[in-house]
């Protein structure tokens, strides 16, 4: 009995979708999108914790530890999503970001009742899948889902830097994250459907802290995918039409030199910056390694191709 007096906005009644079935379709999509346009604003205002987390999760990987994301229902989900879409962008792993969803990988499609309840289940999930180094961060839109909760209180027994992303600005558990990410969005257009507001804003969290996070490991040149390993037809066009953007090349000649590279795109794309053969690029870029220390330059694109040029 104690939830039905949960203090969370997800659970509290919006007056401006009180009389949500009364409207027509475009009166429903209105309101619905009326509701959803304050919600980069709720985001943009919590920046600098998103950035102090950034910093967090990217010394953490570049030192070989995993960030780790777990949550239940929607919060989870949208866990998972974000870290197995960094894959495809920037070639990455799970020793790198990983979700753990209350109920098992099963529960992304079909619910599983009282997992999110299970204090222990979390705190035995940290136990056994988080080492030293790692990174513990509770998805949670009421901020006091159980299964969180008992995740963030074992990392913080063993040491591990902690973290929650929550739509409650009051979050039960904010006392257990080092950062603390609590987005102000209000109360949902149907009550307590926070795959709604709540849902949106934990996505756009996880978009801004995971890109941010892979871009600074080094995984870009500017705005381009430089972590593309081009194994089929398509990814080889995707790579060509990159190296044509970043350096201007013809499409034939960023084919012939990443032909010549072995389809290594970062070779490639230096030995077109420094009009150089691929060994030398190979060279360049072995001297000036991946570092996010390297400020203005973590992916060493830039000093590989400037240490090139200043060879001749």
């Amino acid at each position: 009995m104690s939830l039905v007096d949960l203090a969370s906005p997800t659970e509290e009644r919006n007056p401006r979708s009180a009389e949500l079935d009364s409207l027509d379709a475009r009166g429903m999509v209105d309101v619905i999108l009326g509701e959803d346009a304050a919600v980069a604003a709720a985001v943009q205002a919590q920046a600098a914790r998103i950035a102090g987390l950034v910093e967090e999760c990217v010394a953490a990987i570049a030192a070989g530890g995993t960030v780790h994301y777990l949550g239940a229902g929607t919060s989870g989900r949208l866990g998972v999503l974000d870290a197995v879409e960094l894959a495809p962008t920037f070639d990455a792993d799970e020793s790198m970001v990983t979700a753990h969803l209350a109920g098992g990988l099963g529960a992304f499609r079909t619910a599983v009742e009282g997992a999110e309840d299970s204090e222990e289940q979390g705190a035995e999930l940290v136990r056994t899948a988080c080492r030293p180094g790692d990174v513990v961060i509770g998805l949670a839109a009421s901020g006091r889902t159980p299964f969180v909760g008992g995740a963030l209180r074992q990392a913080r027994a063993d040491g591990l830097p902690t973290a929650l992303i929550s739509a409650n600005p009051a979050a039960p558990l904010a006392e257990l994250a080092d950062h603390r990410i609590l987005l102000d969005v209000g109360p949902e257009v149907v009550t307590g459907s926070t795959r709604m507001k709540a849902g949106t804003a934990q996505k756009l969290t996880l978009n801004a802290l995971s890109t941010a996070t892979m871009v600074r490991l080094g995984t870009t040149f500017g705005n381009l995918m430089i972590q593309v390993r081009p194994t089929n037809a398509k990814l080889v066009a995707r790579t060509v039409r990159m190296l044509v953007q970043a350096t201007g090349a013809t499409p034939e000649r960023a084919a012939a030199v990443l032909e010549e590279a072995g389809g290594e795109v970062r070779v490639a794309l230096v030995a077109l910056l420094a009009s150089a053969d691929a060994g030398s690029a190979r060279g360049a870029l072995e001297a000036h390694p991946r570092d996010p220390r390297r400020v203005g330059d973590p992916a060493g694109i830039r000093s590989a191709v400037a240490a090139l040029t200043a060879e001749r």
